[in-house]
């Protein structure tokens, strides 16, 4: 644990060593400090080898560097920083979307790398996926924000279409769980629009018959009510009418 006092200095520290402006940072010691510190942390994590135990460790190891990386988005102008690019990464492994997504900008503002590998646009889409996918099967919410920040931010950028598309189907199950269709069938058909393969052509269908507007039945034929004719009487016969009854006689 680092006191306060220790927290206010990394922040000045790291403040000042990323004001040099694309500038190697390999003569700022208190840089090199941190350097040294990520490198033994990362030795740690080689050595487990469940990727849960490491999401673990890394929620462990994560709030030392804080300090250091908010004197960084405060006060940096784009030197290249490997501590603040690999926390961002550390974020998305242990599941702190919003963590990552406050050092987003500033990485692709200054085009920060992240590895060899993958570019910083490239990294963000697919990490904020697999993170969000993993907190969806863990059963815990994921805020709809985070997803919309994450394909906004890396919106244009070049980015493999397969990986994007998992951003979006992501996404996509996500505004479905929140009961908005309509929004969750663009993304699924986005998705499919980037990769065939991406596995959301049955959302689609079932949304598409959700979200079809019903037929409407034909109008009833208004019928009148029937009337009862009144019963007819007995006709009455033939012939002469029949003779009256004689009185009595005395």
């Amino acid at each position: 644990m680092t006191s306060p006092a220790q927290r206010h200095m990394m922040r000045v520290s790291a403040s000042q060593a990323a004001q040099r402006e694309q500038a190697p940072l390999r003569h700022a010691t208190a840089y090199e400090q941190m350097l040294v510190k990520l490198a033994d942390d990362r030795r740690t994590l080689k050595n487990i080898r469940s990727n849960e135990r490491k999401a673990e460790k890394k929620r462990e190891l994560l709030p030392f560097y804080a300090p250091w990386v908010a004197g960084v988005l405060a006060d940096g102008r784009g030197a290249q920083d490997d501590i603040v690019m690999t926390v961002m990464l550390w974020r998305l492994d242990a599941g702190d979307i919003a963590g990552a997504l406050e050092i987003a900008p500033y990485a692709l503002k200054y085009g920060l790398i992240s590895d060899h590998r993958r570019t910083t646009p490239y990294m963000l889409v697919e990490e904020v996926a697999l993170a969000a996918q993993r907190l969806r099967d863990a059963g815990e919410s994921v805020d709809l924000s985070w997803l919309q920040t994450a394909i906004d931010l890396t919106d244009g950028a070049d980015v493999p279409d397969m990986v994007r598309a998992r951003l979006h189907k992501v996404t996509g199950l996500t505004l479905r769980d929140a009961g908005m269709n309509a929004e969750a069938l663009a993304q699924f058909q986005r998705a499919m629009q980037l990769d065939r393969n991406a596995g959301v052509r049955k959302e689609i269908e079932r949304l598409e018959r959700a979200l079809k507007p019903k037929p409407e039945g034909a109008p009833r034929k208004t019928t009148k009510p029937r009337t009862r004719k009144p019963a007819a009487r007995p006709a009455a016969k033939r012939g002469r009418p029949p003779k009256a009854a004689k009185p009595p006689v005395n």
